[in-house]
């Protein structure tokens, strides 16, 4: 019977170290999108445009409205959940093909 009870928790304590591991690749993945992109932003072949960007008014005042619709809190809408899923599957990319 003590081993029955063992088993069991065995089997219950490893989905949440799953699910553990599973949201820290998935942060890996976020974080090494954010590495990549700090780094790829000062890219010879793109630094002027990103520059004149930076001075576009309109740009960056349309990206501003842009994010302002976005959220960080828990409770997230679809939109949010689409975007962080984006994101998760392009650092995921890029982490496999960096590795």
């Amino acid at each position: 019977m003590l081993r029955i009870f063992v088993v069991l928790l065995a089997l219950l304590c490893a989905y949440p170290a799953q699910a553990q591991y599973s949201a820290s690749k998935k942060a890996q993945y976020v974080a090494t999108l954010k590495a990549v992109t700090n780094y790829k932003i000062e890219d010879e072949e793109i630094i002027r445009d990103i520059e004149k960007l930076r001075e576009n008014r309109s740009f960056t005042e349309d990206l501003q409205r842009k994010l302002d619709k976005l959220s960080n809190r828990r409770t997230k809408d679809g939109t949010n959940r689409k975007i962080l899923k984006i994101l998760e599957n392009a650092g995921e990319q890029i982490y496999k093909l960096l590795d």
